[in-house]
Protein backbone atom coordinates (compact mmCIF):
# COMPACT_ATOMS: atom_id res chain seq x y z
CA UNK A 1 0.00 0.00 0.00
CA UNK A 2 1.11 3.59 -1.04
CA UNK A 3 2.12 6.15 2.11
CA UNK A 4 -0.22 8.45 2.19
CA UNK A 5 1.66 12.11 0.99
CA UNK A 6 3.08 14.09 3.23
CA UNK A 7 1.07 18.27 3.42
CA UNK A 8 4.76 19.39 5.14
CA UNK A 9 6.66 18.02 2.05
CA UNK A 10 4.32 19.59 -0.83
CA UNK A 11 4.54 22.93 0.65
CA UNK A 12 7.84 22.69 1.45
CA UNK A 13 8.33 22.16 -2.51
CA UNK A 14 5.75 24.62 -3.37
CA UNK A 15 8.36 27.40 -0.70
CA UNK A 16 11.26 26.39 -2.29
CA UNK A 17 9.76 26.77 -5.79
CA UNK A 18 8.73 29.88 -4.88
CA UNK A 19 12.72 30.98 -3.96
CA UNK A 20 13.96 29.47 -6.89
CA UNK A 21 11.90 30.70 -9.13
CA UNK A 22 11.26 34.52 -7.67
CA UNK A 23 15.71 34.17 -8.24
CA UNK A 24 16.33 32.06 -11.52
CA UNK A 25 12.99 32.33 -13.32
CA UNK A 26 10.82 29.39 -14.56
CA UNK A 27 14.36 27.69 -15.68
CA UNK A 28 15.25 27.10 -11.90
CA UNK A 29 15.96 23.28 -12.16
CA UNK A 30 13.80 20.84 -10.35
CA UNK A 31 17.26 19.32 -8.72
CA UNK A 32 17.43 22.51 -6.80
CA UNK A 33 14.05 23.11 -5.65
CA UNK A 34 14.26 19.75 -4.58
CA UNK A 35 17.61 20.51 -2.75
CA UNK A 36 15.92 23.43 -1.03
CA UNK A 37 12.90 21.61 -0.11
CA UNK A 38 15.07 19.19 1.81
CA UNK A 39 13.96 15.67 -0.59
CA UNK A 40 14.70 13.64 -3.17
CA UNK A 41 14.53 14.93 -6.42
CA UNK A 42 12.42 11.77 -7.23
CA UNK A 43 10.04 12.58 -4.40
CA UNK A 44 9.22 15.80 -6.25
CA UNK A 45 7.79 14.20 -9.06
CA UNK A 46 5.86 12.25 -6.25
CA UNK A 47 3.86 15.06 -5.71
CA UNK A 48 3.90 17.27 -8.81
CA UNK A 49 4.24 14.70 -11.68
CA UNK A 50 6.16 17.20 -14.01
CA UNK A 51 7.67 20.51 -13.56
CA UNK A 52 4.66 22.17 -15.60
CA UNK A 53 2.61 20.57 -13.58
CA UNK A 54 4.48 22.01 -10.06
CA UNK A 55 4.51 25.22 -11.70
CA UNK A 56 0.53 25.03 -12.39
CA UNK A 57 -0.02 24.12 -9.12
CA UNK A 58 2.44 27.11 -8.00
CA UNK A 59 0.93 29.81 -9.37
CA UNK A 60 -2.22 28.40 -8.75
CA UNK A 61 -1.40 28.58 -4.70
CA UNK A 62 -0.09 32.04 -4.86
CA UNK A 63 -3.01 33.11 -6.19
CA UNK A 64 -5.07 31.75 -3.45
CA UNK A 65 -2.67 33.17 -0.89
CA UNK A 66 -3.34 36.60 -3.04
CA UNK A 67 -6.94 35.95 -3.03
CA UNK A 68 -7.14 35.13 0.85
CA UNK A 69 -5.34 38.14 2.03
CA UNK A 70 -7.00 41.08 -0.09
CA UNK A 71 -10.77 39.84 0.73
CA UNK A 72 -9.98 39.48 4.45
CA UNK A 73 -12.01 42.42 5.91
CA UNK A 74 -13.17 43.21 2.43
CA UNK A 75 -15.94 45.93 3.17
CA UNK A 76 -18.88 44.41 0.65
CA UNK A 77 -21.34 47.31 1.70
CA UNK A 78 -19.08 50.05 1.30
CA UNK A 79 -19.23 52.71 -1.64
CA UNK A 80 -17.29 51.61 -4.69
CA UNK A 81 -14.24 53.73 -4.12
CA UNK A 82 -13.71 52.55 -0.41
CA UNK A 83 -13.64 48.93 -1.82
CA UNK A 84 -11.18 49.61 -4.32
CA UNK A 85 -8.83 51.37 -1.73
CA UNK A 86 -9.32 48.31 0.14
CA UNK A 87 -8.24 46.19 -2.57
CA UNK A 88 -5.47 48.36 -3.15
CA UNK A 89 -4.02 48.22 0.56
CA UNK A 90 -4.25 44.86 1.28
CA UNK A 91 -2.74 43.70 -2.12
CA UNK A 92 0.01 46.08 -1.04
CA UNK A 93 0.93 44.52 2.11
CA UNK A 94 0.53 41.04 0.57
CA UNK A 95 3.18 41.83 -1.39
CA UNK A 96 5.87 43.79 0.52
CA UNK A 97 5.03 41.35 2.89
CA UNK A 98 5.51 38.59 0.08
CA UNK A 99 8.51 39.30 -2.19
CA UNK A 100 9.20 36.12 -3.48
CA UNK A 101 5.70 35.30 -4.10
CA UNK A 102 5.19 38.51 -6.23
CA UNK A 103 8.49 38.08 -7.97
CA UNK A 104 7.25 34.27 -8.54
CA UNK A 105 3.99 35.33 -9.91
CA UNK A 106 5.36 38.17 -12.36
CA UNK A 107 7.69 35.06 -13.67
CA UNK A 108 4.65 32.54 -13.86
CA UNK A 109 1.85 35.05 -15.17
CA UNK A 110 4.60 35.58 -18.39
CA UNK A 111 5.39 32.01 -18.90
CA UNK A 112 4.20 30.04 -21.48
CA UNK A 113 4.02 27.05 -19.11
CA UNK A 114 0.97 27.54 -17.50
CA UNK A 115 -2.12 26.31 -18.88
CA UNK A 116 -5.14 28.29 -19.94
CA UNK A 117 -6.94 26.29 -17.47
CA UNK A 118 -4.90 26.87 -14.59
CA UNK A 119 -5.23 31.16 -16.00
CA UNK A 120 -8.83 31.27 -16.23
CA UNK A 121 -8.94 29.05 -12.50
CA UNK A 122 -6.61 31.88 -11.16
CA UNK A 123 -9.21 34.28 -12.52
CA UNK A 124 -12.39 32.69 -11.28
CA UNK A 125 -10.49 33.15 -8.02
CA UNK A 126 -11.22 36.98 -8.48
CA UNK A 127 -14.56 36.61 -9.85
CA UNK A 128 -15.84 39.16 -7.39
CA UNK A 129 -13.49 42.30 -7.95
CA UNK A 130 -14.80 41.45 -11.57
CA UNK A 131 -17.57 41.89 -10.72
CA UNK A 132 -17.04 44.93 -8.48
CA UNK A 133 -15.56 46.44 -11.58
CA UNK A 134 -18.61 45.13 -13.77
CA UNK A 135 -20.98 47.53 -11.41
CA UNK A 136 -18.25 50.38 -11.49
CA UNK A 137 -19.09 50.29 -15.42
CA UNK A 138 -22.80 49.89 -15.18
CA UNK A 139 -23.04 52.92 -12.50
CA UNK A 140 -20.75 55.11 -14.49
CA UNK A 141 -18.60 55.29 -11.31
CA UNK A 142 -15.58 53.18 -13.31
CA UNK A 143 -14.37 54.32 -17.44
CA UNK A 144 -15.02 52.26 -19.99
CA UNK A 145 -11.90 50.00 -20.20
CA UNK A 146 -10.72 46.60 -20.87
CA UNK A 147 -10.55 44.90 -17.02
CA UNK A 148 -6.87 44.00 -17.56
CA UNK A 149 -6.22 47.02 -18.37
CA UNK A 150 -7.05 48.02 -14.77
CA UNK A 151 -4.91 45.47 -13.36
CA UNK A 152 -1.65 46.69 -15.59
CA UNK A 153 -2.75 50.05 -14.11
CA UNK A 154 -3.12 48.85 -10.44
CA UNK A 155 -0.26 46.53 -11.47
CA UNK A 156 2.13 49.33 -12.60
CA UNK A 157 1.15 51.62 -10.20
CA UNK A 158 1.37 49.10 -7.05
CA UNK A 159 5.11 47.80 -8.47
CA UNK A 160 5.79 52.07 -8.22
CA UNK A 161 4.53 52.28 -5.11
CA UNK A 162 6.47 48.71 -3.86
CA UNK A 163 9.55 50.54 -5.00
CA UNK A 164 8.95 53.98 -3.21
CA UNK A 165 8.46 52.06 -0.26
CA UNK A 166 11.55 49.84 -0.08
CA UNK A 167 13.34 52.79 -0.71
CA UNK A 168 11.63 55.52 2.21
CA UNK A 169 9.84 52.86 4.49
CA UNK A 170 9.33 55.53 7.29
CA UNK A 171 6.85 57.04 4.93
CA UNK A 172 5.22 54.14 3.54
CA UNK A 173 1.68 55.28 4.09
CA UNK A 174 2.04 58.66 2.41
CA UNK A 175 3.02 56.48 -0.95
CA UNK A 176 0.06 53.71 -0.31
CA UNK A 177 -2.42 56.69 -0.29
CA UNK A 178 -0.73 58.82 -3.27
CA UNK A 179 -0.23 55.24 -5.35
CA UNK A 180 -3.94 54.77 -4.47
CA UNK A 181 -5.20 58.36 -5.76
CA UNK A 182 -3.45 57.98 -8.73
CA UNK A 183 -4.98 54.58 -9.38
CA UNK A 184 -8.24 55.85 -8.71
CA UNK A 185 -7.93 58.77 -10.49
CA UNK A 186 -6.78 56.55 -13.46
CA UNK A 187 -9.87 54.43 -13.45
CA UNK A 188 -12.94 56.45 -12.22
CA UNK A 189 -15.01 58.44 -14.23
CA UNK A 190 -15.18 61.48 -12.52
Amino acid sequence: MARPLSEDKRNAILVAATESIAVLGTGASTAKIAKDAGVAEGSLFTYFPSKDELLNQLYLDIKSDLRAAITTGYPAKASLKERCEHLWSRSLDWAAANPAKRKTMRQLGISNRITEQSKKTGSEAFRDITAMLEEGFTTGALRQQPTGFIGGIMESLSEMTLDFIARDPKNASTYKKSGFDAFWGAISAS
